[in-house]
């Protein structure tokens, strides 16, 4: 039975001396795997269609296992981020995040979405630490984690000065915060931004703006949070936080 879907390439293994087994992110079924026979030849038509990152129409054979790439059309390359090995590294952490923290055959338009902005915005030339922590925050109810960032996790209080307890899954007021002696303090800039980027719609992101000391500290509670609560150890956030340090040297 011949399938028709419009999706994301979001992962690419070798198979054999001349297939590639393809994992397509899709609105209409969410993620597939799919073997693409003589991909890895040059004058393959599936050549160009199997590459990490095509955005297009993908027509597969569908079977109980792994379904067989018949065509595809393309729509977008995203040559910009093929052609940047930093924005190569963000859409890779990227779509590594979604390949495990997700399930096969498990239709999710609204996944599928964020996940098509945030690589179109990256490809455009926006800023991608941002669009990265946006993704990260976006992910964690996806992967059954949710922090409490309205209000003090201990006593409920909503204003005052805030840091982010890992014991308490969520923000502390000052109020609260010898309750947990490691306690990682934040500007108020930070708890904001992480309130905007976990509630926010991503298709209303504007030129976001964000201090280099505010980025720091984002990056830091978010990556110590996945660390202590998601169970996911990627090596494209390894190449990533490896790119990043080059950057600085820049």
């Amino acid at each position: 039975m011949l399938q028709k879907c419009e999706g994301i390439v979001i992962r690419t293994n070798q198979y054999g001396e001349s297939n590639k087994v393809v994992t397509i992110f899709s609105r209409e079924f969410g993620k597939i795997g799919v073997m693409a026979r003589g991909a890895r030849k040059p004058n393959s038509r599936l050549s160009s269609v199997s590459q990490l990152f095509t955005y297009g129409h993908f027509l597969f054979q569908k079977s109980t296992g792994l379904g067989t790439l018949q065509q595809g059309e393309i729509i977008s390359t995203y040559r910009h981020i093929r052609e940047d090995l930093f924005k190569t590294a963000y859409a890779t952490y990227i779509v590594d995040l979604l390949d495990k923290g997700t399930d096969e055959k498990k239709p999710d338009p609204y996944l599928y979405e964020l996940l098509s902005q945030t690589i179109h915005y990256i490809d455009e030339g926006y800023d991608p630490d941002i669009l990265t922590n946006i993704f990260e925050m976006k992910m964690l109810p996806v992967l059954g984690l949710y922090p409490n960032l309205n209000q003090c996790a201990v006593c409920g209080e909503k204003e005052g000065t805030f840091s982010f307890s890992f014991k308490e899954n969520g923000l502390i007021c000052h109020r609260c915060k010898e309750k947990d002696p490691y306690h990682m303090p934040l500007l108020s800039n930070t708890v904001k931004l992480l309130r905007l980027f976990y509630y926010f719609d991503l298709s209303r992101l504007g030129n976001v703006s964000v201090k280099d000391v505010t980025k720091e500290e984002l990056k830091k509670v978010i990556r110590t949070y996945y660390d202590e609560y998601s169970g996911l150890a990627l090596k494209s956030r390894r190449f990533l936080d490896q790119m990043d340090h080059l950057k600085g040297l820049l």
